[in-house]
């Protein structure tokens, strides 16, 4: 099998090359996609992977539609240069917590399942709020502050008259939710940049659509019924993530025990300032 890992970055630099390393192998491709806001580059190499680094930047903003834009670009770029077997979504702060061989066993004996993670509770009123309403200037979502005052007053005056009246957009379309982190066939890959136009017309002007698409996408077609785990608790994207401790919790020096007895292949998110940990995942599944 033939693997294509599509990372996003746009910092912690020691972790991602730290994080191509452990992918570099000759079963797996890599391609990088860097923020338009990063201003120099980092040096990276592979020696059995082939390294592609994207030569589209783009300015991606936190819940706006740029991040769907990115996972889409990924996602081309890759499909158009290998038929590969699965491709992966990653952060550049994520790892894997288990050697490429257990990797690539995994994923054969289950061959043609989508590691999709779903939310399962409690997303209706959220999907009528982030996925049924206009947004407006969605590119200042995190830092709201930025914009002038009348914008901010006619962003959420919009959203109130949306409200009252009952105003809603894609009226017919059962949304889903989850971790946009995932690794899908080949044959879903192709299914999802066929419905690039439609994709980018249904969610934009949403907010946290790459929280949504990938899982909307999957569960209104077929390839619903090739879910590898339907549950709660990120097992069906087979990452480890905490979101008890952390938005998510960065994993620190004394939880080698943990992400090394977890089933999970990867797992969310390091930082160089905890780079001990880093090291002993390194050198147990090198």
């Amino acid at each position: 099998m033939k693997h294509a890992y599509l990372i996003i970055a746009h910092n912690e630099f020691e972790i991602l090359k730290k994080l191509v390393s452990l992918l570099d192998n000759e079963h797996n491709d890599i391609y990088i996609h860097f923020d338009a806001k990063v201003a120099t580059l980092p040096i990276i190499e592979t020696t059995k992977s082939q390294l592609y680094i994207l030569k589209k930047r783009i300015d991606v903003r936190w819940a706006d539609y740029s991040q769907v834009e990115t996972e889409m670009t990924l996602l081309q770029e890759a499909f158009s240069k290998l038929r590969y077997d699965y491709f992966h979504i990653i952060s550049g702060v994520d790892l894997p917590i288990k050697p490429q061989n257990y990797i690539h066993k995994f994923f054969e004996k289950n061959r043609g399942k989508e590691f999709i993670d779903y939310c399962l509770f409690g997303f209706t009123d959220k999907m009528n709020r982030n996925a049924k309403m206009w947004h407006l200037f969605p590119k200042d979502f995190k830092n709201i502050g930025r914009l002038s005052i009348f914008k901010r007053i006619f962003r959420a005056a919009f959203i109130r008259i949306q409200q009252i009246f009952g105003l809603k957009r894609n009226k017919n379309i059962d949304f889903r939710t989850g971790s946009n982190w995932v690794s899908i066939t080949a044959e879903f890959t192709e299914y999802l940049l066929s419905r690039k136009d439609n994709i980018r017309k249904t969610y934009t002007h949403t907010f946290c659509a790459d929280e949504i698409f990938i899982q909307t996408e999957c569960w209104n077609s077929e390839f619903r019924n090739n879910l590898y785990d339907y549950s709660e608790n990120y097992r069906g994207h087979m990452r480890l993530i905490d979101w008890g401790r952390g938005t998510p919790y960065t994993w620190q020096n004394n939880d080698y025990e943990e992400l090394m007895q977890s089933d999970r292949l990867f797992a969310r998110k390091f930082s160089s300032e905890n780079m001990e940990i880093v090291d002993r995942i390194a050198a147990s599944i090198k």
